[in-house]
This record gives C-alpha cells, structure tokens and sequence, in this order.
C-alpha cells in the first residue's frame, strides 16, 4: 500500500457507505447499512443509539475484527486517505494500535486474567515497538500513571481481578495509548460503573485528547455523555444512520422522531412528572423484514408512505446543510411542525 499525502483538514477516519451482514439459521440478514461517518482530529463523534442498533459492529468492522458468520458487504474505512479494509494482513496488524485503536466496555474480559496489568502494556510494546525487557516495564507503569491509576509502580505487579472496574477500564485506556494511536474508539467506556467514577472516565478520555490531539469515537447510549463529551453525533437505528448534526444542534431542534423521542425520555429536573415517558413498541430485530422506515411501527407521525419507501438521509432545510435525517417528515419534525 503507497502512502497518502493527507490534508489536515480531511477527516482521520472516514466510513463511506459500510454494510455489513451475518449469516444465521434463518438466512443472511444485515446488520449494518450504508453508514457513514468522519472522524476529525481533536473532535469527537459520537456513535448513538440503543443495543442492537449495530454500533459496535461498526466499530468492530473499523478494527478488522468481523469474522464468519459476519462480513463486510460494501462500502470502505479511509483511514489517512488508505482503504484499510482491503489492506495486507501487515498494513492491518501496523494499523491496529498505532493508527486506529480501541477500548472495550467489559475491561475483565479483554485483559488476560493469567498476567499482571504491567506486564500485559510491556509485552504490546516490546513486541510491537521492540523496546527491551526493562524499557517496555518503565514505559508501562508511566502509562499507567498516565491514566491516573495510583501508584503505578506497585500496581502495574498486580492482576486484572486485584482492580477495580474503574481502575480496569483505566488500564485498558493505558493499552490503548500505548502506541499512541491517531484515533481511539471508546465502545461504552463507563458501562456498569457508578456515576462517579463514569465523569473521571470521561475526563480522562477528554484530557488525553487534549493533550495528543487524537480523534475519538464514543459508542453510548448514554444522551448525558454524549452532551457533555462529544461535538458531533451520529444516531443509529436497526442498523442504519438516521441523524447527523453537531450535538448542540440536533439537541436543540431533532429532525427525526426517533431522536426526539430519545430526547423526550430524559429526566427533568426543572419540571414534575408522574412518570417517564418512553418511545412505545420494540426496535426490530435482525430477522425481521423492514421494506420502509424501521422505526415507522413506533413513530407517532408515521405516514403510510413510510410503511412502504425507505427514506434516505439529507438535510431537514437548505439553511441547515450539515444536518441530515432520514425521515419522509424530516422538514416538518426540524421545524416542530408535527
């Protein structure tokens, strides 16, 4: 693969119409459809949506980690201007961990039970950097000072299940960076952590951004995240796209009812309300068979025609040209009209 000449104002990480689907018992079905999204240096992007909605399938495929029954159907991942979909498997290893990488939400699972946390960070660095024996062990306990875990030098001896969750997902932070990746993928960071230690996470991440100027892409389903963390956000739904906007202002004015309703279903403190609200019925599931607009069957101003045509993602007003939704009332919902 020939090197690109990238442009500091083009996108890190672009995904330009991805597909994927899996093969199951009752045949292939898609996962994820014709998605899109640019990742920029310094920005984050925020990958939205309910389990199921095909978000870290996306992130999975960005990393090279689908395999059968799954498989990419279409589409590429520009990473620098370079297809790395259909890199050599050495331009994907090279890649992985230095120019893309990423950290899972179960921190217990992906760290090796068997190896103590230091030991874990040393071995990626001398095998992938070739740094000694000694070199790789120093390197590895200031990362994990790095990633704000007290007392580095004595816990980095120390194995998986001697940490805390959040001090886990600290450690997997410090794995990451280990390379010092150009982009980092955050697939529910602060999942099942108190809310406390979800704000340091947070922070964390943040910092570190700051302060390498990487592109970050967060998977929640998190909206409180998501206002505090990110700059743009993409919202995903049976596998496909159906918001994009920067998140002050698709949060200021959704053009798509899922949103809206996502936005309807958080708490308020400023008024009193007997109960949640919540968007009625179930998203579909991957075997079901959706000719029109998935979320159509749970839509409060759903159209026959939505039942029927599938709507494609474009902007909700010409005054709005970084805004896309993909709803056949797009203009009506952005303008508060239904």
């Amino acid at each position: 693969m020939t090197a690109a000449v990238v442009d500091a104002a083009l996108p890190l990480l672009s995904v330009r119409d991805l597909c994927v689907e899996f093969d199951t018992r009752d045949g292939v079905r898609p996962v994820v459809q014709h998605v899109s999204l640019d990742v920029h240096a310094g920005r984050t992007l925020a990958l939205l949506g309910e389990s199921g909605s095909g978000k870290s399938v996306t992130a999975q495929t960005v990393m090279g980690l689908i395999d059968p029954p799954g498989r990419v159907t279409g589409g590429e991942v520009l990473f620098e201007g370079r297809d790395i979909l259909h890199a050599s498997p050495q331009e994907r290893r090279r890649i992985s961990g230095e120019g893309i990488a990423i950290v899972f939400q179960d921190a217990l699972s992906a760290l090796n039970p068997v190896l103590s946390v230091g030991s874990q960070i040393a071995e990626l660095l001398r095998t992938r950097r070739g740094m000694s024996r000694r070199a790789a062990w120093a390197r590895a306990v200031e990362l994990m000072s790095h990633v704000r875990i007290p007392a580095a030098q004595q816990r980095a001896r120390d194995y998986p299940h001697q940490f805390s969750g959040g001090m886990r997902q600290r450690a997997m932070i410090a794995m990451a960076l280990a390379l010092e990746p150009r982009v980092l993928i955050a697939d529910e960071p602060t999942t099942a952590l108190d809310v406390t230690v979800q704000a340091q996470i947070m922070d964390l991440l943040l910092d570190l951004q700051r302060e390498s100027g990487m592109g970050l892409v967060l998977i929640t389903h998190d909206l409180g995240v998501v206002a505090e963390a990110a700059d743009t956000l993409a919202v995903m739904y049976a596998g496909r796209i159906v918001e994009q906007g920067r998140v002050d202002e698709v949060f200021a004015r959704p053009a798509h009812p899922y949103t809206r309703g996502l936005l309807r279903s958080i708490p308020r403190v400023d008024r009193e309300e007997s109960s949640l609200w919540a968007i009625p019925g179930s998203p579909p599931t991957v075997l079901s068979h959706v000719q029109g607009c998935a979320f159509a069957s749970r839509c409060d101003v759903a159209l026959e025609l939505c039942g029927a045509q599938r709507p494609e993602l474009a902007a909700p007003d010409a005054q709005a040209p970084a805004r896309a939704a993909a709803c056949h009332r797009r203009e009506e919902v952005f303008h508060g009209q239904v």
